[in-house]
């Protein structure tokens, strides 16, 4: 782990934090954890405590970028839902305190399982694993979102429409390189949309298992995290999007179940876990199920190359971001297989 800033800052910071937080007590340590590709994250020690700090990061930042008030505004509203969350302790909108926004939250002491194919577990664990990330994500789409307070986290209807534009946009502001099958998807996209079926629900956006912190030795959740990306939307876009990432080789930097026989590890296979999904949510089926897939890699790459671009400034928060964002090329060429 690195530190956030010089020791001044962390003074700063902790008396900052100490006025603001009901309980905090410095003085503070801080160290930023090793991975994630977005908002640097840091653990902050302290007498009170544990904590974890979420940031934006430094340099020039693409417009809608590392909302991290959007994070904290979303994990608050889900306190006291069936969707397991850290708490929320304050968000600093004040640049001057650490040189950007940032929020507190808990520290959560749970299981970070890095590899879909759960190679640590025997098969009836990982069966509970999969079950339990079923429901958790049937969870977060059967949030009342009036209840909560969310009506206005999104706009309403058009969300595929919407995406495809933004993502669009976002990868042209990030482009290094030309890559063709991005070029046929920026096309195709627009031309194979399915009509609008009426469904809003909240979505995640980044819905997968290292996105989710479980208990040290049971198959739960405690804690889904890196909200960044969520928004109201279409419920079948997060669920498409952990299957394109089922979809990846297993043996690659991002790790998925692709090559694998998952019968042999406990693994519901991808027609099973959808119907396991529609089951929870009381629907039928899906249709239009190859478009999700589709976008889902094509939104993924475009994130990917804002990760790339990143790494070539400079500005990376992570050592595997230029790794990372050489993916989007391939998962561009996986999007047009399936078109």
């Amino acid at each position: 782990m690195t530190t956030i800033a010089a020791e001044t800052d962390a003074r700063t910071l902790g008396g900052y934090l100490q006025q603001q937080v009901a309980g905090f007590r410095g003085p503070i340590t801080i160290e930023k954890f090793p991975d994630g590709q977005s908002n640097p994250t840091f653990l902050v020690r302290a007498q009170s405590g544990r904590y974890v700090l979420r940031r934006k990061p430094a340099g020039q930042l693409l417009k809608s970028a590392h909302a991290v008030d959007r994070e904290f505004r979303v994990m608050s509203a889900l306190a006291g839902t069936d969707v397991p969350v850290a708490r929320t302790y304050h968000l600093c909108e004040d640049d001057s305190i650490i040189g950007s926004m940032f929020y507190l939250m808990e520290y959560v002491e749970g299981r970070m399982l890095w590899n879909p194919a759960l190679p640590d577990l025997q098969p009836p664990q990982r069966r509970a694993i999969y079950a339990e990330m079923n429901r958790v994500l049937a969870a977060l789409h059967s949030v009342d979102i009036e209840a909560v307070g969310l009506t206005d986290y999104g706009k309403p209807g058009n969300y595929f429409a919407r995406q495809v534009g933004r993502w669009s946009r976002q990868y042209r502001a990030s482009e290094t390189e030309t890559i063709a099958a991005m070029e046929h998807l920026l096309q195709w996209l627009p031309a194979n949309m399915p009509a609008e079926d009426g469904r809003v629900s909240l979505v995640h956006g980044d819905f997968r298992l290292d996105n989710m912190l479980f208990h040290p030795l049971e198959p739960r959740v405690l804690a889904l995290l890196d909200w960044e990306l969520s928004t109201l939307g279409h419920p079948f876009a997060d669920l498409a999007y952990q299957c394109m990432q089922l979809r990846m080789d297993h043996d690659g930097i991002m790790p998925g179940l692709g090559g694998l026989e998952r019968s042999d590890l406990g693994i519901p296979s991808e027609k099973d876990y959808v119907a396991a999904y529609c089951a929870q949510m009381g629907i039928d089926e899906i249709p239009h199920w190859n478009f999700y897939l589709v976008f889902s890699f094509f939104r993924f790459a475009a994130i990917l190359q804002g990760v790339k671009q990143r790494a070539l400034a400079g500005n990376a928060s992570s050592d595997k971001a230029l790794q990372m964002g050489n993916l989007a090329r391939p998962l561009a060429e996986m999007a047009l297989e399936l078109c």
